[in-house]
């Protein structure tokens, strides 16, 4: 397995949606023939409630907020063909040393 995915299914997640990003994920993953390369963990609340669904990619370390059904195919997409996924909701990413928010540094 080259990637993981954290699907945050913490209860305000859930209440705005994360229930469908998790399966659509999920399904986008088998649709692709990519399970063995992109795992998934649904994961309690990851503290980012006011983002969420939040949806984080590792080992990249991006964290992804907002998602939806279409941003979640998107993102299975975008990882089939290796580019660098843009969805346009990125709340964090890692650049080598610290995390830093997309809008400013941390």
């Amino acid at each position: 397995m080259s990637k993981h995915l954290l699907i945050c299914n913490g209860k305000t997640c859930t209440k705005n949606g994360a229930e469908e990003v998790t399966e659509t994920i999920r399904r986008e993953l088998k649709n692709l023939e990519l399970q063995k390369e992109i795992h998934t963990t649904k994961t309690l609340c990851n503290g980012q409630c006011k983002h969420g669904p939040i949806a984080v990619l590792y080992p990249l370390g991006t964290w992804y907020k907002e998602m939806n059904k279409t941003k979640s195919e998107e993102l299975i997409r975008q990882l089939k063909e290796e580019r660098n996924v843009n969805l346009g909701s990125e709340l964090y990413y890692h650049d080598g040393k610290i995390f830093k928010n997309h809008e400013s540094e941390l």
